[in-house]
């Protein structure tokens, strides 16, 4: 089953408006020359139509952080998924490490948000946590497959066509230190059969699934050497677009020599 590599960049609580937009025209241009890899820039609110506004014309798709999971009301300071789909903003990442560890969202809350993304047409990249120490490779596996089935509640197997999920071993995230691929392909592979359970294995096999914590380009081809490691999330790497650039010319590389091998 070939599935087309992704980036995403997410870029946390960083950049201003002016310096979004003028990273996008910077990166917009030489991205076209990587047609194989699809590119996600995620960004805080403020910056989203700025950043809708600079990817016009250019292969980027444009990302929100969060989201809510009503469409209107009184809700004050939270954002609606209508509106997102309304200014352009095709994906939204719910549920990041940082998002349940300091603002305590719970699998429901993940739930809730993820249908109300699909619901007003947006694309989910779900993220998988692996927040506690755990003793056993079952407790592990258990940790994920729950987290999966819960997060996907609800979720129709043709809305599977519009989700993707990404694993982020909560250790590895802003660390300087990745998960070594070959265990990451573990917990990827444990994704996939679990999906695979949930709904069928087609389903399963077309699914993008992401790696998440301290990707960057010393380390981003060996991840995406793995059969099941579809793309990357990248934090801090993404931040600099000259970096961003390498990461989606190295995960083009990869994908490309996987394929030939398989």
């Amino acid at each position: 089953m070939s599935r087309r590599p992704i980036v995403v960049g997410n870029w946390k609580m960083n950049k201003l408006p002016s310096e979004a937009a003028a990273y996008i025209r910077e990166v917009g241009p030489m991205l076209v020359q990587y047609e194989g890899v699809d590119t996600v820039l995620a960004g805080q609110d403020v910056l989203l139509d700025a950043m809708v506004y600079a990817a016009r014309s250019t292969p980027i798709c444009i990302g929100a952080e969060n989201v809510y999971w009503e469409d209107r009301g009184a809700y004050t300071g939270e954002t609606s998924p209508a509106a997102l789909a309304d200014l352009g903003i095709k994906m939204v990442i719910i549920g990041h490490s940082e998002r349940r560890n300091y603002f305590r969202e719970t699998d429901e809350m993940v739930n809730l948000k993820t249908l109300a993304t699909l619901r007003n047409g947006l694309m989910p990249i779900i993220a998988i946590d692996e927040a506690v120490q755990l003793e056993s490779s079952n407790d592990h596996a258990h940790w994920i497959v729950n987290q999966v089935v819960e997060s996907l509640k609800g979720v129709t197997e043709a809305d599977m066509a519009n989700v993707m999920l990404a694993y982020e071993p909560t250790a590895a995230i802003g660390s300087g230190q990745a998960m070594s691929p070959e265990i990451a392909q573990k917990s990827l592979w444990i994704i996939r059969q679990t999906v695979a359970d949930m709904f069928n294995q087609d389903v399963a096999d077309n699914l993008r699934i992401l790696y998440g914590g301290s990707v960057k380009p010393t380390n981003v081809y060996d991840i995406l050497s793995q059969p099941d490691i579809d793309g990357v999330l990248v934090g801090d790497a993404a931040l600099d677009a000259s970096t961003f650039i390498e990461l989606v010319s190295l995960a083009q590389q990869a994908k490309r020599t996987l394929r030939k091998d398989a």
